[in-house]
């Protein structure tokens, strides 16, 4: 029985290498504890930009534009070593490590972000990079959308475990993406919060038969640091819970049997039984006995186009 540790615990925000320290850190203490798998918030690495919820883009232009600079700088560009730590920790603790991290794409202008999770098995390898299909509303002025490569489920110590991000949670054709694959722990590292958010996860859990992670960011405004603080008025109460987590896991009979950790920051635990995935399917299998593939189809492009086609023409040498 497979134990899992989410990290709800308050990033440093726009430093990669705090936030990485942080991170190995949380991952050493979850191995050491006996947990197989540790699940990080929605773009730990360097923080969840919060501050699109409150700051006017034609307004408030400087600050916008001081923050984001900040974020592309401090992002981690997946083919570099930008994130070794990561990796190595993993390895070294043999441990799978799910994490949202602040991805700076190294094609096309190469300055374009994305909100983006890794899975990171327990021989420090990456198995899947997933970026959000669909950033939220002023999330549109932060991130790229992504595209479909990462919609993959992928075996582990803990299980078959794939990953959405957020409000794609809400996108009922990418669930199904993934409960076609075999998924056994479904991982929604998210920004949100609240009775409606932790309903949902009930929800999936009994639609897909899967346990369910969800790994909440829980900070405070004087979390977000100097450098947020100093460029806007909208965190008055430095006490305040800007967002108060509620990470919790959910079984696939749909009962909650670990959370919801609310004002609270640590590494919290759970045991997960895999055996339940089968007895709950039993009754209700969507991507299984309890399908239609004779009525209904889902027809998935996971690539992404190239910006770019060059075709080069080759002159001939014969006079």
């Amino acid at each position: 029985m497979p134990k899992v540790a989410i990290a709800q615990i308050a990033p440093v925000f726009l430093d990669r290498a705090a936030c990485l320290t942080l991170a190995v850190d949380a991952i050493a203490q979850a191995a050491r504890n006996g947990a197989a798998l540790i699940v990080f918030p929605e773009a730990f690495i360097t923080g969840y930009p919060a501050w699109v919820w409150r700051l006017r883009p034609g307004v408030d232009h400087a600050a916008c534009a001081f923050l984001h600079k900040k974020l592309v700088t401090q992002a981690s560009t997946v083919s570099s070593d930008d994130l070794a730590d990561l990796y190595n920790a993993a390895k070294k603790h043999s441990i799978t490590v799910v994490c949202g991290v602040q991805e700076l794409d190294a094609s096309g202008s190469q300055t374009t972000l994305f909100n983006t999770v890794l899975c990171i098995d327990q021989q420090g390898v990456l198995q899947n990079k997933h970026r959000k299909l669909v950033p939220t509303n002023a999330e549109r002025m932060i991130w790229g959308q992504g595209d479909g490569a990462g919609l993959k489920v992928v075996p582990t110590s803990a299980g078959n475990i794939g990953t959405l991000i957020c409000w794609e949670n809400y996108m009922p054709l990418a669930r199904y993406t993934l409960y076609a694959q075999g998924l056994q722990v479904y991982i929604a590292p998210t920004y949100d919060s609240g009775d409606m958010w932790i309903s949902s996860m009930r929800h999936i859990a009994r639609e897909s038969g899967c346990w369910v992670i969800s790994a909440n960011n829980a900070f405070q405004a004087v979390d977000l640091g100097k450098d947020i603080l100093s460029v806007t008025s909208a965190y008055p109460d430095s006490q305040e819970w800007v967002n108060p987590g509620d990470s919790l896991v959910v079984a696939p009979s749909g009962e909650i049997v670990a959370g919801p950790w609310r004002c609270e920051q640590g590494i919290f635990y759970a045991d997960i039984d895999l055996s339940a995935v089968i007895e709950a399917r039993r009754s209700l299998d969507v991507a299984g006995h309890y399908a239609r593939p004779d009525l209904f189809k889902l027809d998935l492009s996971p690539n992404p186009n190239e910006l770019v086609t060059l075709h080069v023409q080759h002159r001939s040498t014969d006079s």
